[in-house]
C-alpha cells in the first residue's frame, strides 16, 4: 500500500524506468554493462516504492497517551523554551527519519487544531541544532482533553525539499490519522507540558501512530 503523496512520483518513475530500460536494451551491446545498468534502474524504483509505502497498522487509540507522529529514532529529549507558540518551557521529544523510514506524519493526540502554520526556510541537516528554527517547517497545535495543547513540528532536512501539511485550524482530528507527509527524510519535534511522563529513550526506534511517546 502506498501513500497518496507518492502516486504521481511513482507513475513518473515507472515511465522513466520503462523508457531507460528500452534505451539500455537497444543501445548498450555489452551484456554485463546492460545488466548492471538495469539493476541500478531497478534499485532506484524499489527505493522510491519503499519511501512512499504506507503499511496498514492496527492503531490502539488512547487519549491518555501521546503516540509517535512518525517512524524513526528518538534524537532529542529535553526541556526547552518553545518560542513560536507557547513562549514558555516545554518538554521536547524529536524523532529523526532516514530516507528508509515510512514518512507519513500522524497526529500524536486527537482533538481540535488550534494552530497550523507553514514557515519557509533553509535546508540544514535535520539534526542541526538550529534546524527546528531555521529550516522549512510546519507547526501544528492540537488541543486534547488529557494533555491540553500539544505541538508537533515537521522539519525539512538536507534532502527533504517538500513538506505536506493537512492540518487546518478549527478541524477536529483523530489520534494517529494523517497529519501530513515529508518527502525524503527529516524530523518531527513534539512539545509537551512540563511534568509529562516520557516513555521513550534516546536512540530508541519508534513507530508512527503506535509507539507511546508519553502518557499521563
Amino acid at each position: 500500500m502506498f501513500h497518496k503523496e507518492g502516486f504521481k512520483i511513482i507513475a513518473v518513475t515507472f515511465l522513466i524506468f520503462a523508457a531507460l530500460s528500452i534505451l539500455v536494451h537497444f543501445k548498450i551491446e555489452n551484456d554485463i554493462l546492460q545488466k548492471g545498468l538495469f539493476l541500478v534502474l531497478l534499485t532506484l524504483v524499489v527505493l522510491i516504492l519503499q519511501f512512499f509505502r504506507n503499511p496498514k497498522r492496527n492503531f490502539i487509540l488512547n487519549p491518555e497517551q501521546v503516540l509517535s507522529p512518525v517512524d524513526g529514532k528518538v534524537v532529542v529529549i529535553e526541556e526547552v523554551y518553545e518560542k513560536e507558540y507557547f513562549k514558555d518551557k516545554r518538554l521536547q521529544v524529536s524523532v529523526f527519519m532516514s530516507p528508509l523510514n515510512v514518512h507519513v506524519t500522524r497526529y500524536p493526540v486527537g482533538g481540535n487544531i488550534v494552530y497550523s502554520k507553514y514557515h519557509p526556510g533553509k535546508f540544514l541537516v535535520a539534526w542541526h541544532p538550529k534546524s527546528s528554527e531555521e529550516n522549512e517547517r510546519t507547526t501544528v497545535v492540537v488541543k486534547s482533553e488529557a494533555f491540553g495543547e500539544v505541538l508537533h513540528r515537521q522539519i525539512a532536512g538536507a534532502l527533504a525539499k517538500r513538506i505536506i501539511n493537512y492540518a487546518t485550524t478549527g478541524q477536529e482530528v483523530s489520534q494517529s490519522s494523517d497529519s501530513g507527509f515529508i518527502k525524503f527524510g527529516s524530523r518531527v519535534d513534539i512539545f509537551l507540558p512540563l511534568g509529562t511522563k516520557i516513555n521513550v529513550k534516546l536512540n530508541q526506534k519508534v513507530v508512527g501512530g503506535v509507539t507511546v511517546v508519553a502518557q499521563k
